[in-house]
């Protein structure tokens, strides 16, 4: 590896290390500041409470990194939590039908909207914003109220804490780490994960070199689209209900976690871990906020705009001076 190229590895993995510090000096103020929060099982927690948005963000990656974007992801969680809710509670189907039911129609949707995007040559936001009012709307034909879960299945997987010790873990944060990790596997180690990468540095580039352009973008849209219904069945395990308001916004956060974690928007360069921190940093400002006591959740919110300001200046900075 030259110079060059070794500089240029360098420079895109500067946003990382940012988050990287940045979550450790949030862990350190918040253990200096607060009683109890320098725990285990504060960061176990923040993968408990967030398994469903690290799921979610896992998808958003593989779409970012080939410079594309997915607005409907909260859509299809809610719209999963909806379907789960209805056909467990008051169809009585049993949860391994619906489960597997749900992932299919999640991952059946993604891989239409990006087989769209590319036949038609249509932008990424109009199509999935198209599919979130689709997704959305889908749940209020089903009921508008909410529909509370008490299968003793569902019960079983929203209880169940997994010991380490002295602390616990919950079935879908294991789920989520799972996701993660294939993901990993997924984008570094597989022909699909190098043509991502290759998709997301250039498309026109990929086409000339021969690569299966469609194939991939309709791919990184359908696994995108399986981690939002996944996403959803871990967000019914977690709040045992469906909603046709659940997951307003969330994609916004996943979308603010992938850039928070250095994966840069126009595509090309990124790390699944960066996801992890992201994901991580954003459940730990919730946790701060929760620790501070006095200031209104609605802060959790400006703080993350913040922080998107600067890694969207830092990834302007970093594009800029590439040679």
């Amino acid at each position: 590896m030259n110079a060059n190229a070794l500089l240029t590895r360098l420079r895109g993995q500067i946003p990382l290390l940012v988050t990287a510090v940045l979550l450790v000096s949030m862990f350190s103020v918040g253990s200096a500041q607060y009683d109890g929060f320098f725990s285990g099982q504060v960061v176990l927690n923040l993968l408990i409470d967030n398994a469903f948005l690290l799921v979610v963000a896992v998808g958003m990656t593989f779409v970012v990194l080939t410079g594309g974007i997915d607005l409907s992801v909260g859509a299809v969680v809610a719209l999963s939590t909806m379907v789960s809710a209805w056909l467990v509670e008051q169809h009585g189907w049993p949860p391994l039908l619906v489960i597997p039911l749900v992932l299919l129609m999640g991952t059946a949707g993604g891989w239409l909207m990006g087989w769209i995007i590319h036949v038609f040559e249509i932008q990424p936001f109009i199509v999935t914003l198209a599919g979130m009012f689709l997704a959305r709307g889908l749940c209020y034909t089903i009921s508008v109220e909410s529909i509370s879960i008490t299968d003793p299945q569902y019960t079983a997987m929203a209880q169940t804490r997994i010991p380490l010790g002295d602390l616990f873990v919950s079935p879908s944060a294991l789920i989520a780490l799972l996701v993660v990790a294939a993901g990993f596997v997924v984008l570094h180690h597989t022909r699909l994960g190098r043509n991502v990468y290759a998709l997301g540095g250039s498309e026109q580039s990929a086409l000339l070199m021969g690569l299966p352009v469609q194939r991939t973008k309709t791919a990184v849209y359908a696994i995108s689209g399986f981690c939002s219904a996944l996403g959803g069945v871990l967000l019914t395990f977690y709040m045992l209900s469906g909603y046709g308001l659940h997951a307003v916004g969330l994609e916004l956060d996943a979308i603010a976690a992938v850039v928070i974690g250095g994966t840069l928007l126009t595509g090309g360069s990124g790390y699944l871990l960066g996801t992890l921190l992201g994901v991580l940093v954003l459940g730990l400002i919730q946790t701060v906020i929760s620790f501070q006591g006095t200031l209104s959740s609605w802060w959790t919110r400006i703080v993350i705009g913040a922080l998107l300001f600067v890694f969207i200046v830092l990834q302007r900075l970093i594009t800029a001076r590439r040679p």
